[in-house]
């Protein structure tokens, strides 16, 4: 087995993607199978850079010095030198404070103004490896023509110690964009969600759910709360967890935190919907009604509501206590509804049992199915059907089968944006326990009420229309996680790819050569085959559809925003490539 060269918390010097440029990096992990070091800068980037991207720190700053030294007073009075070879004045402990505030500021590799470039790279040069000028013409920025300018461009030295405490504090301290609005968004996210919510399940119950009307008048008080309807969900969520923590399944491993350390997760939620399908069966076999969800939704709503805010609560009083690396970076802003909304710990845990994952997965995913199936039984019961509709039917199978399809890949979560960046609050625990099991269940709810006869052509329409994005779906991630499994396979010889300086390439064959996220437009076929089956009377159970829109698009914009900043030059030549990003010709 090859030695490794860096270790876990080894300082070292690692060249920023797209450029010639080195920056203070600090070893997380190394992973054999790949030969990648994940490495973090002082920003709190975390990029993956191969060995010979790498140097020690005190031979690189040796080699600078004696650059440095060798050169005749003369070259150092050359207007023509390169940048490397500039200013011998700025100590390393300057330039290297500099240059980490650069990478805050606008990625090396990024085109910016020309003027702003200069200033930055006269900065920078203890820290950029002196390469041969033919090849830094690509890289290459000029130093400023007068040297008064220049000066300008120097920061002055209070400047400098104010970002110097800030880049010696710990990576998770280093502020990030905030989402959603910044702090001002939080406040009006914790008042509008739940009251969206609380709309939505009065407006379906209307003889005629427009939302052209006025809002439904609210219930007398004590139609909000039944205590047997908490008694439900708790019940539930024990059961839940009950399952998840049984020693059957795989028991896979996370990625990377900052720290280098993997959680390990036990993905069995295949298990979990089987066994509570049976569950619930063997509940209506045995007599019991479960038409009780239909007519108890609202006080089950307001209960998961209730259990949402005390788990928020406890997860924010806990991150209090936790250690830096455990924080999530954009869940740190120091403001406290912020970090609470957006949530402050990063994975959260009881032992071994994971908070984040299983509320990610289980309780309300799988309340989705119970529901939906509960909503069915409330049709027949009330609508005096011997079976579900056909309308019904569609939307409890097409929705089934979304989320038995998760949980069968319930390992592919593990990298996707919430397990790996988000924190786990307020955002995340009222999403998982009300917003997925009490919105996306509108369709079905909607049924039971305002019925919609479908005939033979659309009802084929619609099943070829959810099967289409199904296959768009399911192809397009099989193609990216076989050739991230193994891009040399000989099956995917025929793909095209974009390398990039952290050793990973950017597929641009198959569905991903056609838009940059396929797999959202197989999701956004799929929400329409899902909407189609409730008819063009009322806007209302086309909520899904609208929502998934907006949250795409806004997820599809974070993706950007991060995979420019970790691939550089290599995502804009990705870009110029792939120019839609999820509907052909549209978007």
């Amino acid at each position: 087995m090859p030695s490794v060269k860096y270790q876990r918390g080894d300082m070292v010097m690692g060249r920023w993607p797209g450029s010639s440029l080195y920056y203070e990096v600090k070893v997380l992990s190394f992973d054999t199978k790949s030969q990648l070091y994940t490495v973090i800068y002082k920003d709190g980037t975390e990029l993956e850079l191969k060995e010979q991207d790498m140097k020690s720190a005190s031979g690189f700053q040796a080699r600078t010095r004696s650059r440095s030294r060798s050169r005749s007073p003369g070259r150092r009075r050359s207007r023509s030198r390169s940048p490397a070879r500039t200013t011998r004045r700025s100590s390393s402990r300057t330039a290297a404070v500099v240059a980490a505030a650069a990478i805050t500021e606008s990625a090396p590799s990024s085109r910016r103004d020309a003027r702003l470039k200069e200033a930055v790279e006269v900065r920078l040069s203890p820290l950029a490896e002196a390469e041969p000028e033919k090849n830094q013409s690509r890289y290459n920025l000029r130093r400023r023509k007068d040297d008064g300018e220049a000066k300008q461009a120097e920061a002055k030295p209070e400047q400098l110690e104010e970002k110097e405490a800030k880049l010696a504090a710990a990576p998770s301290a280093i502020p990030t964009p905030l989402d959603f609005g910044g702090k001002i968004g939080a406040y009006f996210w914790l008042l509008f969600l739940p009251a969206w919510v609380l709309f939505v399940i009065l407006q379906v119950n209307l003889a005629d759910p427009s939302l052209a009307n006025f809002p439904p008048p609210l219930p007398p008080i004590e139609d909000f709360w039944d205590a047997q309807a908490l008694g439900f969900v708790v019940l539930w969520i024990l059961f839940q967890a009950l399952l998840y923590i049984l020693p059957v399944g795989k028991l896979s491993e996370g990625m990377p935190l900052r720290s280098g350390e993997r959680l390990k997760y036990r993905t069995n939620g295949f298990f979990a919907i089987v066994v509570s399908s049976v569950a619930a069966a063997v509940a209506v076999h045995q007599g019991v009604d479960l038409t009780y969800i239909h007519s108890r939704f609202l006080q089950l709503a307001v209960a998961s509501f209730l259990i949402s805010v005390l788990l928020s609560v406890y997860l924010y009083v806990r991150s209090r206590y936790a250690t830096p690396e455990r924080l999530a970076l954009g869940g740190n802003s120091g403001n406290v509804v912020y970090d609470f909304f957006k949530g402050h710990e990063l994975n959260p845990r009881i032992r071994d049992f994971d908070l984040k994952f299983f509320c990610e997965m289980r309780p309300g995913l799988i309340g989705w199915c119970l529901i939906n199936f509960a909503m069915a039984l409330a049709e027949m019961k009330y609508q005096g059907l011997d079976a579900p509709s056909y309308s019904m039917i569609l939307v409890n199978v097409f929705q089934l089968l979304y989320v038995v399809d998760g949980l069968w890949n319930e390992e592919a979560i593990l990298t996707t944006m919430d397990l790996m960046h988000d924190g786990f609050g307020f955002m995340l625990a009222f999403g998982d326990l009300v917003w997925v099991p009490f919105t996306y269940t509108l369709q079905a709810y909607y049924l039971v009420s305002h019925p919609n006869p479908l005939s033979l052509p659309a009802l084929a329409t619609i099943v070829t229309l959810k099967l289409l994005g199904f296959y768009i779906f399911r192809k397009s991630n099989s193609e990216k996680n076989a050739f991230r499994r193994n891009p040399a396979d000989p099956k995917l010889s025929h793909l095209k790819s974009i390398p990039t300086a952290t050793g990973k390439s950017l597929l641009v064959s198959g569905w991903w050569g056609v838009v940059r996220h396929p797999n959202y437009l197989g999701d956004l076929i799929m929400a329409l085959a899902w909407s189609l089956p409730c008819g063009f009377s009322h806007l209302l159970p086309w909520y899904y559809m609208i929502y998934f829109i907006i949250l795409l698009v806004h997820r599809d914009s974070r993706d950007m925003s991060e995979c420019r900043r970790k691939y550089g030059s290599a995502w804009e030549e990705y870009c110029r490539t792939v120019r839609y990003r999820i509907i052909p010709r549209v978007y």
